[in-house]
């Protein structure tokens, strides 16, 4: 069976109608496959309209300032993907003229492009030969070659990298791409595959020894760390004492509010009596407001989140402390669980 002309001649009658489809311009395409990364197209697809309407070429990308650009992709997570775009379209503007690369071996050299994103570019922009596996395409190639090997080992990626080159198609590898991504996200389920209308099931090898709910195997994560942040609102004369963080942890370059974070949950005598409390804040604090406390799991961290608003009037200023009118609160991008409990404690 000539898998990848079954699977083309079922994206042809099935496709959806995405926008980055109707096009072959890398920039385009680019934005949204940093946008889709551990994004499904349904929550990706507005940030998709809203960049590609504020930013329609490198160009204008590449003159954004960071906070515009985490600002526009607050919610998304993943803040990194932002920063390594804005510093890819600053690459692409300053030293290639602004042309986007369509090449693999050009395109790999780029900021937050990898295997999968050059090849995805290269294949649909331009239709190199590269084979594109994604999440999708592991389940897909698992299944109806029978691979038991783990996904997320680097013995696993190499072999199903090897087994997609080999069926590709060379002569519409773009098309066949697509083909095996929007097979695996509508058709070749992780739940609930659709086997009796599959094209491919007289051969695949998972249907006939009944192993579609354990393939494709995949290494268990370790346990996620927890962290437990206690956020300390402050008001003054309508302006909020904000905090931008820094670099070398998650929400980098982000602004919240000034942060507490501490090794186990804080109550209100323990907060009232920390060191660090009290040396930001002084003995002349009350507490106006005790936070519950909410769990956001992120990637590789479980965190535990509270708002505690006080009332204080003496401030040792961090040097990342600032006031900012409240109104003006909006144009900041912040950790989408800090935006979400500060909208129920103040209008924005």
């Amino acid at each position: 069976m000539d898998i990848s002309s079954e699977l083309i001649n079922w994206y042809l009658i099935n496709k959806r109608s995405l926008p980055w489809r109707e096009t072959t311009d890398p920039y385009t395409i680019w934005l949204s496959e940093i946008i889709l990364q551990q994004t499904r197209v349904e929550q990706g697809l507005p940030y998709f309209y809203i960049f590609l309407e504020k930013y329609p070429s490198v160009k204008d990308f590449a003159e954004a300032s960071e906070d515009d650009i985490l600002k526009l992709w607050q919610g998304l997570g993943y803040y990194s993907r932002g920063r390594n775009m804005l510093k890819t379209a600053k690459e692409i503007n300053d030293n290639l003229g602004g042309n986007f690369p369509v090449r693999y071996c050009d395109l790999i050299k780029l900021k937050g492009i990898g295997e999968y994103t050059a090849s995805a570019i290269s294949s649909f922009a331009a239709n190199e030969e590269r084979a594109v596996v994604d999440g999708n395409v592991f389940r897909v190639l698992s299944r109806f070659f029978g691979v038991d090997e783990p996904i997320n080992s680097q013995k696993g990626k190499k072999l199903f990298q090897n087994i997609a080159n080999q069926i590709l198609n060379k002569e519409h590898s773009g098309m066949h791409n697509q083909a095996m991504m929007e097979f695996g996200a509508l058709h070749c389920r992780a739940q609930k595959p659709l086997c009796s209308t599959c094209p491919i099931s007289l051969n695949c090898h998972a249907l006939k020894n009944n192993t579609i709910t354990s393939l494709p195997v995949k290494i268990k994560k370790v346990k996620l760390k927890e962290r437990f942040f206690t956020y300390l609102l402050v008001i003054k004369d309508d302006h909020i004492l904000m905090n931008k963080r820094g670099d070398g942890d998650i929400w980098a370059n982000l602004f919240e509010l000034p942060l507490i974070e501490t090794p186990n949950e804080l109550s209100e005598p323990d907060l009232l009596i920390l060191p660090e409390f009290m040396q930001q804040f002084g003995n002349d604090t009350t507490v106006e407001h005790f936070g519950d406390t909410h769990k956001h799991l992120l990637t590789h961290q479980k965190l535990f989140v509270k708002i505690i608003r006080i009332k204080t009037n003496s401030i040792a200023f961090n040097k990342e402390w600032f006031f900012v009118p409240i109104k003006r609160l909006n144009e900041l991008a912040l950790p989408k669980i800090v935006d979400l409990l500060l909208r129920q404690l103040i209008t924005l």
